[in-house]
């Protein structure tokens, strides 16, 4: 599959690039990169702040396992209690249905990571794990946010940075986090259903 993250070309062969050069940043650019890390910040900090009131969410049925999806993804490394809250509204409601909503509210949180990445890809540039998972983020960007969006990982938001950063459309990592996402949270509804339905 052809990823949609747009490549650069080599430079050619008789010019040597230098080893750290890199195009200077337009006024806008810096702006709309500041811009996007501290409004990835100020969520993960206001949920942090207000965890608790968060959780209350879950009684609102599917509207309430979207909520707590939505703000408990929007937290940057720092997790939240929306996978408790799945699985026990799991046990109550349509599992398959927790499954999907549950994906579309935490697909939609993660965008704060996608944010991060657009506004800070040079703090990423220099990491180890960012090097190993470009080269398959421009082979297969949408199938790597899939993958790590299915599996239980702490690298997704690392993931999801890349992918701001490499300019992946927005639309294409937020489907690929919503089917990844939806299988995650639907087998974890399902898990609540089989120890905690009636």
């Amino acid at each position: 599959m052809k990823s949609p993250i747009a490549r650069s070309e080599p430079p050619a062969a008789d010019v040597p690039s230098p080893p750290h050069a890199q195009p200077a940043l337009t006024t806008r650019e810096w702006i709309r990169r500041v811009a996007a890390a501290v409004l990835a910040i100020g969520i993960t900090v206001g949920i942090i702040l207000l965890r608790d009131q968060i959780k209350q969410f879950a009684i609102y049925g599917y509207p309430g396992v979207f909520l707590v999806s939505l703000v408990g993804n929007a937290t940057l490394i720092l997790p939240a209690p929306s996978f408790a809250i799945v699985f026990a509204v799991g046990g109550a409601l349509n599992p398959l249905a927790v499954g999907v909503v549950a994906g579309l509210g935490a697909s939609l949180g993660e965008t704060t990571g996608y944010l991060a990445g657009v506004g800070g890809r040079s703090i990423l540039e220099n990491r180890g794990l960012y090097r190993r998972l470009e080269g398959w983020m421009r082979k297969a960007g949408p199938l790597v946010i899939f993958v790590l969006a299915a599996i239980p990982n702490p690298v997704f938001d690392v993931g999801g940075m890349m992918a701001g950063a490499l300019h992946m459309p927005v639309w294409y990592f937020y489907l690929a986090a919503w089917a990844g996402k939806s299988v995650r949270f639907t087998l974890l509804a399902l898990s609540g259903q089989f120890l905690l339905g009636s």
